[in-house]
């Protein structure tokens, strides 16, 4: 399992990835945006500034690399920083798929992507990301997959997933919303031939929404690789954004909100990837400073008093704008 290459990396930032939803595209959630991408965000522009948060990366100990269908084109510039780069034999890459892009490089689009969990939307996109990342891709995962997700019942889709599992792809899936324990408990529940289907579940969590961690601890002690998407809310645990007692418990350590809320996450027994969704090299730095953190018990529970209940969490992050 190309996880087992995380696990034997001795760097303290080996287990912090890096996720190129915000600079895959012009328009995003992620609150600050405006200000930290160039003012004209080109195709070009995009792809300078997640080369250069890609090389950043790399050369701080960052082994993990996160894009999806959906994140515009993060996949093409992923597969481009690749082959411009044979030394980096030794990252873990991971895509996505169920959501198709439909902004057209526009922020103001009225539909920014599309979901569809049916294997027709796989085996198109299965085809389009392996003409991108071709066998650089270690990891394909349905992308935001919910309790009702058609994903969780086809079992035609199961056996073409199960396929790729055995040519040595590793099949994983991520979740979204209010009742992600609900679908998590439900994809550990799909099997093929009797044996479990998914190797991997990227979720939600974050100090302001914990809803999910059962079941991610379920996840693990089952043998799956759990990765943490979305640690810093979009930006809303950012310095700037971040709550009064974040920013009170990071001012005892010395270091940035955003490395103290990534760390809050990394020192979690379940946590095997934490991704940062750094739009900046200065943005990573400053997340990267989280595998060296210190969080004392009385932080840890001034952090953890801060989680919302996530019905309202995920009402929020719905009405967050695209920039």
């Amino acid at each position: 399992m190309p996880f087992a290459r995380l696990a034997a990396a001795t760097t303290p930032t080996a287990h912090i990835g890096l996720g190129l939803a915000a600079v895959g595209r012009p328009g995003y959630i992620n609150l600050g945006r405006e200000d930290d991408l160039p003012a004209v965000r080109s195709v070009e522009a995009l792809r300078e500034r997640t080369h250069e948060l890609l090389d950043a990366a790399y050369a701080q100990g960052v082994r993990y690399f996160d894009v999806a269908r959906s994140y515009g084109r993060s996949e093409e510039f992923l597969a481009d920083w690749l082959r411009s780069r044979p030394e980096a034999d030794d990252v873990v890459v991971g895509s996505k798929w169920g959501y198709t892009y439909t902004a057209d490089w526009r922020t103001d689009a009225e539909a920014h992507e599309v979901k569809d969990h049916g294997l027709a939307t796989y085996e198109r996109q299965r085809a389009e990301t392996d003409a991108l990342l071709g066998d650089r891709l270690d990891l394909y995962q349905i992308h935001s997959v919910t309790p009702d997700s058609p994903a969780l019942t086809d079992h035609k889709l199961h056996a073409e997933l199960a396929e790729a599992a055995a040519g040595g792809l590793s099949v994983g899936f991520s979740t979204s919303g209010p009742a992600q324990a609900d679908a998590i408990r439900a994809a550990l529940a799909v099997t093929v031939d009797g044996a479990p289907l998914f190797r991997t579940v990227q979720s939600t969590y974050n100090v302001l929404e914990t809803s999910a961690a059962p079941a991610l601890a379920e996840a693990h002690d089952a043998g799956l690789t759990v990765i943490v998407k979305e640690a810093m809310a979009n930006g809303r645990l950012a310095t700037g954004h971040a709550p009064q007692e974040l920013v009170a418990v990071a001012a005892r350590t010395g270091l940035g909100a955003d490395a103290v809320a990534l760390a809050h996450v990394l020192c979690r027994p379940w946590a095997g990837v934490v991704l940062s969704g750094a739009a900046t090299a200065n943005q990573l730095a400053s997340n990267l400073h989280a595998a060296v953190v210190d969080l004392d018990e009385e932080g840890m529970a001034r952090l953890d008093a801060l989680a919302e209940e996530p019905a309202a969490y995920w009402e929020r992050r719905a009405r967050l704008p695209w920039h």
